[in-house]
């Protein structure tokens, strides 16, 4: 992806290095992979999520001080690639929001090492990147792109942390839109199979906005990038997680989506630019 020398964005939170106060969830092992296999990408409800997890683990990590080592080289081009795509985001949306005659709010991202406490709770790395409605915020430990490439088989590349934080940023737009909520009065009082269904279009959803950004993000892709996203959004189906981690797949507690269903909706969105041909939840 073409990135150097462009605008970066301000509404970057940079908690990489930094130790703080209080206590960090360590959600590793185990839990870790429990997490990954219900919320890869935590969707409008990840309030709810991330504080059953702080729940269920009892163990914590108690830091202090305000100390904050150095950055390495590597990790300061990272910051600043991230937050180039970040600002492309914002650009992108805030011009299709335009257009609706809306005004498009703004998230922020905050990078992170380890542990972060955020308005939806205490979360490890474990838990991926997630978005959290409470404070509007996008959470990425950059490290899990590498976990994604090492543990799950993706391709990896520099696009796939774009097609990451575009996704996560979806999750942005479904809150401010009212999807989120709408889907969470929806969930109340149904089986946990219609439930999941009902998770599975608004991450699908997610997909499908992120490759709206691609398609409106073109001029600075290079070839091979969106190969990147589709084998990233491979990596992360339901059935791939599940089949790599448990050994056998368990259609009725997926809550993302299906390989084959991340890249179709992404295509679908990259394709056609069109924000009225994301519709995720006919038919459940």
């Amino acid at each position: 992806m073409k990135w150097m020398g462009r605008r970066q964005s301000d509404n970057v939170e940079d908690r990489r290095g930094m130790t703080t106060g209080g206590k960090l969830i360590t959600g590793g092992g185990i839990i870790g992979v429990i997490f990954l296999l219900i919320q890869v990408f935590v969707g409008g409800d990840s309030a709810k999520v991330l504080n059953q997890l702080q729940q269920q683990i009892e163990q914590g990590q108690t830091t202090n001080g305000t100390g904050q080592r150095e950055l390495t080289k590597e990790e300061k081009q990272q910051g600043a690639f991230i937050a180039t795509v970040f600002a492309d985001t914002e650009d992108v949306w805030g011009e299709l929001f335009r257009k609706q005659d809306k005004t498009y709010q703004k998230p922020t991202l905050v990078l992170f090492n380890d542990g972060v406490q955020t308005a939806c709770g205490g979360a490890s790395s474990s838990v991926g990147p997630f978005y959290c409605p409470g404070d509007a915020k996008v959470y990425i430990d950059l490290g899990f792109m590498q976990e994604l490439k090492t543990r799950f088989g993706a391709k990896g590349g520099d696009f796939a942390t774009a097609y990451v934080l575009a996704h996560e940023v979806g999750h942005h737009i479904q809150n401010l839109l009212g999807t989120s909520n709408w889907v969470q009065r929806a969930q109340q009082g149904k089986s946990e199979t219609k439930a999941n269904k009902l998770s599975v279009a608004l991450e699908l959803q997610a997909d499908f906005y992120a490759g709206v950004f691609a398609h409106y993000d073109k001029q600075y892709l290079d070839d091979g990038d969106i190969e990147e996203a589709l084998s990233a959004a491979k990596a992360v189906g339901d059935d791939a997680i599940q089949q790599k981690t448990q050994g056998k797949i368990v259609p009725d507690a997926f809550t993302h989506g299906t390989s084959k269903q991340r890249m179709k909706w992404f295509m679908k969105g990259y394709e056609t630019g069109d924000l009225s041909q994301g519709d995720t939840f006919s038919g459940i």
